[in-house]
This record gives C-alpha cells, structure tokens and sequence, in this order.
C-alpha cells in the first residue's frame, strides 16, 4: 500500500487545517519544498499536494513551488486544489506531476470530469470530500448537495484512474479515518481509493493495508505534530 505524506499549501508555508476550516489552521517553520525533502530523505516515493490558496482562487497560485519540487526530488506526486479548467490540468502535467485530483469543478460539471479522463488517460484522480454522506465543494465551504455514493454510480465509468475519499469531519482531528464510509466507497469504486482524512497511528496504517480495493493513505497532521515518525511510517510504505 502506497503512503502519501501530505503538504498543503497556503501563502506559500506547509499549514494543517482542522476540518478544513481556513480559520482553524496550524503554520508550519519548514517551507514546502523543505518538507518535501524532508520526505524524501526517509525514502518516501509518493506526495499527495494541496494547494489551498488554489482552492479558494480557482488559479495555479503555488505552481513555482510544485515545479520546484519536481525538480529537486523523484516523487510522484498528486496534487489538488482549485483545478478548475483543462490549462491548469496541463500546467500541473507540464510540471511533472503525476496526477491531477479534481474536486468541486468535477462535481459541478460531469462533462468536465469526463473530458479531463478522456484527453488525460490514467492521469486523473477524483477528490470526493464529504460531510455527513454529502460531497463538499468550493474549498469544503459549500454542501453541493449530492450523496457522495449516488454521485460516484453517476461518473463510475468515466475513467477516472484514482479515487480519494476524505471525511471532512475526521480531517485534521487525529480520530482515524471514516473506515466504514470508505469501504462503502471503495466497494463500488471501479478505481482504486486512497483515504484521507483523521490518520493517526500506524495501527489506522496496518487496519487500512487489510481492506479490499485501497491504493494508499495519506497522513498530514498526525505527521506534523510528532504523533507518528518517519522512520516508522515509511516501514509501512510499499
């Protein structure tokens, strides 16, 4: 199972957001871009990136730094936040990621969705954010009113190649993540899933290598503030 150390993005520092509440959040010393080496140096292989200041512009706003990245460090990277139209979807590949995560613009507009996995093949991950069974869109500020499991039968086979499925209510909360709407999740899922969202020890690591149909983890918080170390997490990564 693939581990996804996390960083997000806001004016230009490494930040946790409780809940995605841009008002609840934590800043960070390191820089982006330092962290990421910081990552690297433990041997991890994947990076899951979020650009907030993104999520909230609907713009590319921390490019330089992904590409800076990129260029310093051999990961594979999957980055989202805000990626709203086809030219930032190709401004992130120019770049070097591996995949680009769509949220609000693919719950919005399906036809958008659609097109993105048809003119990037294998290249496109799904951000489903929910709270309380609906998706979140707009940075987590607005309920689109969609049940999250209606909306993933809906776009099943559009190709979409990974899935990442967040509770809202357990990100940033050092909880454990939302296993039972995960499963739900992944059970219908034609793409593998990633869970995000409330990670806190190694044991939510090892419980979530033993269920069907799960790609990976991503970890932020509960990395950030000490609660699992590196040297122990990246034993873990496969």
């Amino acid at each position: 199972m693939k581990i996804f150390p996390a960083i997000d993005i806001k004016n230009k520092k490494c930040v946790r957001l409780v809940r995605g509440d841009f008002e609840n959040k934590t800043e960070y010393e390191m820089s982006p871009v330092e962290q990421a080496g910081r990552y690297k140096d433990y041997g991890f292989k994947n990076l899951h990136i979020v650009d907030l200041d993104g999520a909230l512009t609907g713009e590319t706003v921390n490019l330089n730094i992904i590409r800076d990245i990129v260029d310093k460090f051999d990961f594979k990277i999957e980055i989202g936040g805000g990626i709203r139209n086809f030219e930032s979807i190709k401004k992130y590949f120019d770049a070097g990621v591996e995949k680009v995560i769509l949220g609000s613009a693919a719950i919005k507009d399906k036809n958008f969705l659609k097109e993105a996995c048809d003119k990037f093949p294998n290249k496109i991950a799904l951000g489903l954010d929910a709270k309380e069974g609906y998706l979140s869109i707009s940075g987590w500020k607005e309920n689109s009113n969609q049940l999250t499991i209606n909306y993933l039968k809906e776009v099943n086979n559009y190709g979409v190649s990974r899935l990442i499925f967040t509770d809202i209510n357990r990100d940033g909360m050092k909880q454990s993540p939302n296993f039972e709407e995960t499963l739900k999740i992944a059970d219908i899922s034609n793409c593998p899933v990633i869970i995000s969202g409330g990670v806190s020890s190694l044991e939510d690591i090892r419980k979530a290598k033993s269920l069907k149909n799960i790609e990976g983890i991503i970890v932020g918080k509960a990395l950030y503030d000490g609660d699992i170390k590196l040297e122990d997490l990246v034993k873990e990564d496969a």
